[in-house]
């Protein structure tokens, strides 16, 4: 019983070695959304469910490292297991794309066009969207389960957005943070560590979970900093770990 996170991918961009790009799977009960699902995510969803027992997909946002692992879904669900009408949430434009990769996305799916501020329930769970700050329409997503328990995915944004804008106090806060310091981000729509973190304690976050870490970044850089400016202990990403809220 409960809300789980588990990480699938945490790379920024492209995939590192052994680490998928974003992709996460959100899980209630037999409720199972596969959130992003950048290249490589496949792979490891099925370590921890059977890929006919997805529930729907949530896509923030149409650039590539986050959803292209879709076809490979499709694919999957349409000649393995023939199973229909599965809901995808994502962007006009990242629907667009994703038509190219199969040439018809239904009836395996039933696309859901994502607008600001768009609210919507997958079974237990109630998810709440709001536009970041990136080169391209993109959602950060908030979500709540029945019980009680709620996590924010920031998606990818630079730093003129506020988590506040989702509300404040969750569980858990998943933030990317591309970048281990400021000097490397400045003037990018993504967030350094540091930023991350501030970011989290301006909404009181409970829990901070560092994500999309560019490959091959010193680690221990991101956690310093991101501590730092949090004012806690944070967690970094890890494919496959999994965190019950």
């Amino acid at each position: 019983m409960g809300m789980s996170l588990t990480v699938l991918g945490c790379s920024g961009s492209y995939p590192g070695i052994e680490c998928p790009c974003s992709g996460y799977l959100v899980q209630y009960d037999d409720t199972n959304v596969a959130v992003d699902l950048g290249p490589g995510c496949l792979a490891n969803m099925q370590r921890h469910i059977s890929l006919a027992d997805i529930s729907a997909v949530v896509l923030s946002h149409s650039h590539a490292d986050h959803w292209t692992d879709l076809g490979g879904l499709h694919v999957a669900l349409r000649y393995r297991y023939e199973i229909e009408n599965i809901p995808v949430y994502g962007t006009a434009e990242t629907h667009a794309m994703a038509k190219l990769v199969p040439g018809n996305l239904a009836p395996t799916f039933d696309w859901r066009v994502t607008g600001d501020n768009d609210e919507f329930a997958i079974g237990p769970l109630r998810f709440r969207l709001a536009l970041t700050d990136h080169y391209v329409e993109t959602y950060a997503m908030r979500i709540d389960a029945v019980t009680g328990e709620s996590l924010v995915y920031s998606a990818d944004t630079g730093p003129d957005w506020s988590m506040t804008t989702l509300g404040r106090n969750v569980d858990l806060a998943l933030v990317e943070a591309t970048y281990g310091t400021d000097e490397e981000a400045a003037g990018i729509k993504h967030l350094s560590a540091g930023q991350a973190g501030a970011l989290a304690r301006e909404a009181g976050a409970k829990n901070l979970l560092l994500t999309h870490m560019w490959p091959e970044s010193d680690l221990a850089v991101h956690e310093r900093n991101g501590e730092a400016a949090y004012g806690a202990s944070v967690r970094i990403a890890s494919p496959n770990e999994r965190y019950t809220l």
